[in-house]
């Protein structure tokens, strides 16, 4: 999923008028595929795996895939995390058919992915190392591991430590161990999901702060001349819950999905001295494994004195300073490259943006390979004529750019999404040379509410946005980082840094003729208050793109503040805003048309403080009698995006729930209900009221694995209850909007969509449009109509999405309304 979200990241920043760029894909058995650039646009593989039959070109063999590609492109950017990606693997196959690409060589991937050798080769080249133990799957024997636990002074019974695989990437299968036993157990579990059959225990190093650096090899032909970016502090923080204890480890989900349990500092807040000797190990590793092009390589630095390692000839290591040790731990061949990624991050603090980085890497590969040459000049002279003749349409007419404002972020428990929309969205408008974009940060009011009764424009802040600080995963990282980067002392060691590597890399990089220069330049954020900030808007005569889900980015209050001072907005008005925000409301606005085929679900609201006070055996009795259902589903009156929705089949399930309310917690953990189910976030702080409504059974569809004998993936369907979840986006204007295909979202756990499933890459199967083995194109069709019909109703104009529960065999639905503001016909008709 990740590889999925980072080829998609490529495909968006590099391709052009001036670079055509096929994509092919390669599937858990090893079976590649030259698919459409339309399939990245996919939440995870699963979407088209079982329909790469009729989508795509599938080639017989590796071989026969690697001849194509020989043929085919000059030049391959393998964007594979992990196996088969860092480890050599594809590497090896483009070797033996003379392709070019990009990164490093299959021998050197192989060296440096194995983070055990790599820790041996550390070692012996003078550096640093945390201790750590090898176990091999079959040959594991405790009393050796309990031998190393003496050797490194720690305790046996419950010294803590770090158990992950050899060869894996995206902190896969990193988990937390106490004592030999504990750890040994862990291993066996790494073994026993097939993740690795290697595992390497490291000692856990308490008190020390994690860091990653991306490294550029700015050097000509195979000279390597490898330059570090400004390196990254990883700052970790405990559950902010006392009532669920977690391991801070920069584990899978804190890497992927947005968490106040993780902060990013770039550069990091460490003294001058450690920084410096981090950037020079960093170097010092790209030479000496023989990597190219780019990669990114982790570390801790421990302060003095840095208890958690033996002392033994460490005196005479690289990575000791007068400020503590610095320790390099993890060599990764292929960075992630999603929007937000360390490595767009870094680039963008010195200058490059995510199309300039990438083209920057991409020009170099080619630089390396004698027969790319040619192609790489013809390349590079196209870029620049395309690019004069571009600013000779717009400087001599003496027309203006036309301005537009993202505006994302707000107070409310979509907050974190509403941030990966904006950047999303933004970043996209940065493509389009007509336009200058300002991305902006809604900031929260007095701590995160999901209400603001006592709302007034001039209590609110907006925050304008360098580009280097958006690429965030959480709006309180986004709105500490403003803070920060006023700091006078921050401001001071920043610039200083950044210059220092924009000049290294300005003398290397300025012999490329191919190099188009930096285009990120040093900004600032500026705070308004919200009436200030729509005052400034207007005065820019731009148009803004509101990107706020939830509070009152979508209940019609930004949308009449930009109406009242004349500012055109994207999305539907003040009126339909404030109906769709309400659930309550959208089933009234739309009761009529169940002659129609479009239906309601039943609701009951009830306030937080009912659940809080009440008998919660009267009130589930009482939901059961109102709402004639066996089964609840509850969420909030006034929230979206999966948070605080949960199924429940009992009263203790409620208790559970009205628990959570009452202590705030963020999250339910797995499992604490009657059946079982995946994490549910929780809105924090909690919501005024809530919704219960009866649960709609729906089918389950699974997406069948590989078996021996078949090489396809199935989609199984058994159709016992004719209900499916279905979302549908709806453009146009007011009055003619247009239904798009819907999505069927598979739930892969419990029986409520997780905010993981809609959210994080690699989680969660949308199927668009419904494959005709499930939906009739009746049906298909009548749905679309119903969903029309909806929104034509509601007044929704621009973009929406609207989520429903349709009949597979009618086509009929019952609706729940969410607006998503995305674009708007009257903002950028091409948009749409």
């Amino acid at each position: 999923g990740i590889s999925l979200n980072s080829a998609r990241s490529v495909l968006d920043h590099i391709q052009g008028e001036d670079l055509l760029v096929s994509c092919y894909y390669i599937d858990c058995g090893m079976n590649a595929f030259a698919i459409s650039p339309a399939q990245l646009y996919s939440n995870t593989p699963s979407d088209f795996d079982f329909k790469l039959e009729s989508l795509a070109q599938e080639f017989s063999t590796l071989s026969e895939f690697a001849e194509h590609l020989a043929a085919n492109v000059d030049i391959v950017f393998p964007v594979i995390h992990g196996k088969f990606g860092e480890d050599g693997g594809i590497q090896e196959l483009l070797e033996k058919a003379n392709v070019p690409f990009v990164g490093t060589p299959s021998n050197e991937c192989l060296r440096a992915f194995d983070k055990h050798n790599a820790s041996l080769e550390l070692d012996a080249q003078g550096f640093l190392t945390v201790p750590n133990f090898l176990v091999e799957k079959d040959k594991l024997a405790t009393s050796e591991l309990e031998e190393w636990f003496r050797s490194i002074n720690l305790n046996k019974e419950n010294g803590k430590v770090i158990v992950k695989p050899t060869r894996a990437g995206s902190s896969i299968g990193v988990v937390v161990a106490y004592g030999a036993n504990e750890a040994a157990e862990k291993a066996e579990g790494i073994f026993s999901e097939g993740i690795d059959n290697k595992v390497i225990i490291e000692v856990f190093l308490e008190g020390g702060c994690e860091f990653t650096a991306i490294v550029l090899d700015v050097g000509t032909a195979n000279n390597s001349e490898p330059i570090v970016l400004l390196p990254t502090e990883v700052e970790l923080q405990s559950s902010i819950s006392s009532d669920i204890q977690e391991d801070t480890i920069f584990n899978y989900r804190r890497k992927y999905l947005p968490t106040q349990q993780v902060a990013y500092h770039t550069p990091p807040r460490f003294p001058a001295e450690v920084i410096d000797c981090i950037r020079k190990g960093v170097s010092l590793l790209f030479r000496h494994f023989g990597l190219r092009d780019f990669a990114r390589i982790d570390g801790w630095f421990l302060p003095s004195p840095a208890t958690s390692l033996p002392s033994s000839e460490n005196g005479v290591k690289f990575g000791n300073t007068e400020y503590g040790a610095v320790l390099f731990t993890d060599i990764n061949l292929i960075s992630g490259m999603e929007q937000t990624s360390f490595l767009f991050q870094q680039a963008s603090k010195v200058g490059f943006s995510h199309s300039r980085i990438l083209r920057t890497i991409v020009q170099h590969a080619c630089s390396r390979f004698p027969s790319l040459v040619t192609s790489n000049n013809a390349w590079t002279a196209l870029s620049r004529k395309m690019q004069s003749a571009k600013q000779a349409l717009i400087i001599p007419n003496g027309t203006c750019k036309q301005k537009a404002f993202v505006i994302f972020g707000g107070d409310t428990s979509e907050r974190q999404v509403s941030l990966m929309s904006g950047t999303n969205v933004w970043l996209n408008l940065q493509g389009f040379d007509d336009l200058d974009v300002t991305p902006c940060l809604l900031a929260p009011s007095n701590g995160y509410s999901s209400h603001n009764e006592d709302f007034s424009e001039s209590s609110r802040d907006v925050w304008t946005l360098p580009y280097s600080l958006v690429l965030r995963h959480t709006t309180e990282e986004v709105h500490a980082a403003c803070f920060e980067a006023i700091e006078p002392e921050r401001v001071e060691i920043t610039s200083r840094l950044r210059n220092q590597v924009m000049k290294e890399l300005e003398r290397a990089l300025s012999k490329q003729d191919w190099f188009a220069g930096f285009d990120i330049t040093d900004e600032q954020p500026i705070k308004y208050s919200l009436q200030q900030w729509i005052d400034y808007v207007k005065e820019a005569k731009a148009v803004v793109f509101i990107a706020v889900h939830g509070g009152i980015g979508e209940d019609g209050t930004i949308q009449s503040l930009l109406e009242s001072a004349g500012v055109p907005y994207t999305g539907p008005g003040p009126i339909a805003s404030r109906t769709c925000m309400d659930k309550v409301a959208t089933s009234l606005a739309v009761d009529h048309l169940a002659s129609y085929g479009i239906h309601t679900i039943p609701k009951d609201v009830r306030a937080r403080e009912e659940l809080l006070k009440s008998s919660l055996v009267d009130i589930w009795n009482d939901l059961k009698a109102k709402l004639q259902t066996e089964t609840v589903c509850v969420k909030p009156a006034r929230d979206g995006c999966s948070t605080g929705v949960a199924r429940l089949r009992c009263p203790e399930d409620l208790e559970v729930y009205a628990n959570a309310l009452r202590g705030t917690l963020p999250r339910l953990p797995a499992n604490c209900l009657s059946k079982a189910h995946g994490v549910i976030e929780m809105p924090v702080p909690p919501p005024e009221s809530l919704i219960f409504e009866p649960f709609i059974e729906t089918d389950e569809i699974i997406i069948s694995n590989k078996s021996w004998n078949d090489s396809t993936r199935h989609l199984v369907w058994k159709g016992e209850n004719e209900w499916l979840e279905v979302t549908v986006g709806v453009v146009g204007k007011r009055g003619e909007m247009h239904s798009l295909n819907p999505s069927i979202t598979v739930k892969e756990s419990g029986d409520i969509l997780s905010l993981e499933e809609k959210f994080q890459g690699g989680t969660g199967i949308n199927l668009t449009p419904p494959p005709a083995t499930i939906m009739s194109e009746d049906a298909l069709q009548k749905c679309k109509s119903c969903i029309e019909m909806t929104a034509n109703t509601l007044g929704l104009e621009g973009f929406s999405r609207i989520d429903a529960f349709v009949n597979v065999h009618s086509g009929e639905v019952p609706l729940s309304i969410s607006l998503i503001y995305l674009c708007s016909y009257k903002a950028k008709k091409r948009l749409v």
